[in-house]
């Protein structure tokens, strides 16, 4: 029986494994036990930071990763909870459930049932493109301000401190004030897990370096007098895998809960489709943008039925699975069984995990989200590149996390508008000994020739633009002088003109007409040509693929179009 495409293109696993060879069984079983022992611990501080029992970190990865591998297009991704989107969830939940820890529980999965309407929705109506308007620029901004907003939540307990505050600036002043009332015992001991941890990461680089820490500190407590100095600890974990069920709120039961729905949904599905492009690019293969939709949803709809809060893609989570060897997303199914496995025998030996070890994970995370590399490459390249990534940096930190996401969103969206709105207009020469054309501001030496200007606009003219592209070339009309014989228009990086554009035509072959000056339109392609004609008819002259600037100029025509 052959399985229709349609069937193919919506379950990846149709796929994938009918290609799928035993030799690589024992690669993806290990690749999923490694991927448990990395994200038992991680989950963990992750539900700390999310404000949430720590148990729902573990949910989170035990049923997400089982829906990713249904409807994924990467082999290796790992889906789990992240440190931006887990302390966007617990900077918002926290103000709506105040003191009542169920209901930030039901909130959260509330919140991931959202999630996965919004990306099920995008993806049935193919806003792939449309929903990656946070540039990769203003996403590095947003990275970096919400690493250290992340760790000002963190560091009060590497200092056995309560901290406090409800904002970055206020946050830090409040620890600046405590600092005095600092717990040597437990700084030392955090101080110890946060060196560990690096360490380890550098030294073993695909193996789960922050299980080791947790059970090293399990035992240091357990051994040693430490445990009476004041170390707070996970405490007891339900036993058990979790039960299936539908959060109890509704949407309109919870103030605000569209806008943080939608600000995790855009972060969560810019992160995950970034890993995943990372890990193709890697491997040589290709990642379905849009698949990762339906991937997202299915994934945030497992963990809100599962007592857990919004997952993505990680790159950390994502490149320990790959670097144990993944093949494929059954390697998420093996980490599941392996969670599985810990929730239903395992959970007793975490009660005395302790909190400052949490914090030292995370803080060790969310030094990954701080690039400074990148940062400075996109300083050398473009300036206004990396002021739009500082003002991004500076959103996080002076508005949070929430307002941060959805002001880079809003941010990104101006920006493109605003370079769409005011597109280069380029006055074009012969490059000398050819028949090529080219910007004349950008190659002086380019070639004029005399009584012909030739433009072209690098964008599409769109109602929004045609005001300037029409003061910008009835410029170049005014600077020729009145010499000017010959107006030749190059549409070749014009990809699309609306109405207004082609009206902007039409009045711009009036006005020359007028002068005695001729306009001819070259290289458009087939659609604009079309809607061209349809407005303009015979006064638009001869449109043709065939017709070149030089053949425009020398007023021949080398066959129909």
């Amino acid at each position: 029986m052959t399985i229709p495409p349609y069937w193919r293109a919506l379950f990846p696993p149709l796929q994938w494994l009918p290609r799928y060879r035993a030799a690589w069984l024992g690669r993806d079983a290990l690749a999923g036990i490694t991927l448990a022992a990395y994200a038992v611990p991680v989950s963990l501080a992750y539900a700390s930071l999310a404000g949430l029992p720590p148990q729902a970190g573990i949910y989170c990865y035990l049923v997400a990763g089982i829906a990713y591998a249904l409807f994924g297009s990467s082999p290796q991704l790992a889906i789990g909870p992240t440190s931006a989107i887990s302390l966007l969830v617990g900077t918002t939940v926290v103000g709506m459930a105040g003191g009542d820890l169920a209901k930030r529980a039901q909130i959260a999965a509330l919140t991931a049932l959202l999630i996965a309407a919004l990306s099920f929705v995008a993806g049935a109506l193919r806003l792939s493109a449309l929903v990656s308007f946070v540039s990769e620029t203003i996403l590095l901004g947003f990275k970096a301000g919400a690493a250290l907003v992340i760790a000002m939540t963190q560091l009060p307990k590497l200092f056995g401190v309560p901290g406090g505050g409800g904002h970055f600036f206020e946050r830090v002043w409040t620890l600046g004030g405590q600092l005095p009332d600092t717990r040597p015992a437990i700084l030392v001991f955090g101080a110890a897990a946060v060196v560990l941890l690096i360490v380890g990461e550098r030294l073993f680089p695909a193996r789960p370096v922050a299980l080791v820490v947790v059970i090293a500190s399990i035992v240091a407590l357990a051994v040693t007098p430490l445990a009476g100095l004041g170390f707070k600890t996970v405490g007891a974990l339900p036993a058990g895998l979790p039960h299936l069920e539908p959060p109890a709120l509704r949407p309109r039961e919870v103030d605000g809960l569209i806008p943080l729905a939608l600000a995790c949904f855009l972060l969560a599905y810019i992160e995950g489709v970034a890993a995943a492009r990372a890990l193709a690019q890697k491997h040589g293969d290709e990642i379905d943008a849009q698949q990762e939709l339906f991937a997202l949803a299915a994934a945030n709809c497992a963990t809100a039925f599962g007592h857990g809060f919004p997952v993505t893609g990680g790159l950390s989570q994502s490149a320990v699975n790959d670097n144990a060897g993944a093949r494929s997303p059954l390697s998420l199914v093996f980490a599941s069984a392996a969670i599985a496995a810990c929730l239903l025998f395992l959970t007793g030996l975490l009660r005395n995990l302790p909190d400052v070890v949490l914090a030292a994970i995370v803080l060790v995370a969310v030094m990954h989200l701080i690039d400074i590399g990148e940062l400075r490459r996109v300083w050398a390249l473009s300036r206004m590149e990396f002021s739009v990534a500082i003002a991004a940096f500076a959103g996080v930190l002076v508005l949070g996390i929430l307002d941060g996401v959805l002001l880079a969103a809003v941010f990104s969206i101006l920006l493109l508008i605003g370079r769409t709105a005011r597109p280069h207009v380029a006055r074009l020469g012969r490059v000398p000994g050819t028949r090529i054309y080219s910007d004349l501001a950008r190659h002086p030496d380019n070639e004029e020739v005399p009584g012909v200007l030739i433009v072209r606009v690098e964008s599409g003219i769109l109602y929004f633009n045609v005001s300037h592209v029409r003061a910008e070339v009835h410029r170049y009309v005014a600077e020729a002088g009145d010499g000017l014989r010959l107006v030749v228009w190059d549409l070749s990086a014009s990809s699309y003109v609306d109405i207004a554009g082609v009206r902007l035509l039409s009045e711009f072959q009036r006005t020359l007409a007028a002068r005695g000056v001729t306009l001819r339109i070259v290289d458009a392609l087939s659609s604009v040509r079309e809607l061209i004609l349809q407005d303009m008819g015979a006064s638009a002259g001869a449109i043709s693929r065939r017709i070149s600037i030089d053949d425009a100029i020398a007023g021949t025509v080398h066959g129909k179009g």
